[in-house]
């Protein structure tokens, strides 16, 4: 999208007065003044006079989530991931499934409900990639063990294939299909290990962009949201 239409849909100004505003300098993307009405826009952060402008229609988000935030809306005892987003973004977004509170990573928000859908859809069978920290060393059979399916307490399924990748003896990369209730940890737990770890790397083809601190996020970009 060229810039002056950006400026126009996201703040209700004619076209004419957003070309104004960029020959004065007022406009900024990603931090740099831009004063070309052509420039194209896919993502970046834009602000007219210091204000960043929403994205016209449904926005996308990739969050690198640190510990201590919960990803629902409601908990005493933590503050929401929605709360490292500016105010004018917490609004409207919610979390594209879920982290546990002490478990960082990327997280996924959109205030698209049928691409969070679409994300969430067991017939979507997102991979979903994480590092594991171990307290034990990993028992020899755990890859093939999560390979063939695990029974887990409480489920009337065994889980979905599950790849495993040995970093260290008490590290390793779990790739899984699913995403129920704390299933990484408790797969580590059906076969006799505990979780002291845990950052998710990857969704899909969506992997965590490393230039992110914890707390940190950035716009998906067009091919992101269209993997999905």
């Amino acid at each position: 999208m060229r810039l002056d239409r950006f400026l126009s849909e996201s703040t209700g100004l004619t076209r004419s007065v957003a070309k104004k505003a960029l020959h004065r300098g007022d406009v900024t993307v990603d931090g740099i003044v831009v004063k070309k009405s052509d420039q194209q826009i896919n993502g970046q952060e834009v602000r007219l006079e210091g204000r960043l402008l929403m994205t016209p229609g449904p926005r996308y988000l990739l969050l690198h989530k640190p510990a201590g935030y919960i990803s629902s809306t409601q908990d005493e005892d933590h503050p929401c991931v929605l709360q490292l987003l500016p105010p004018e973004l917490r609004r409207s977004m919610q979390c594209a499934g879920r982290l546990d509170v002490d478990t960082t990573g990327l997280l996924l928000l959109t205030d698209d409900g049928k691409w969070s859908h679409r994300l969430r859809s067991p017939k979507k069978a997102c991979n979903k990639v994480y590092r594991v920290d171990l307290a034990e060393p990993l028992a020899a059979d755990v890859a093939e063990r999560f390979a063939q399916g695990l029974e887990l307490h409480g489920e009337d399924k065994t889980t979905l294939p599950a790849g495993l990748e040995v970093i260290t003896p008490t590290r390793v990369l779990l790739t899984i299909q699913e995403g129920k209730y704390h299933q990484v940890k408790r797969m580590f737990a059906a076969v006799g290990n505990h979780v002291m770890g845990l950052h998710r790397l990857q969704i899909g083809d969506i992997v965590l962009d490393d230039r992110l601190a914890p707390g940190e996020w950035r716009h998906l970009t067009a091919a992101e949201v269209a993997s999905i």
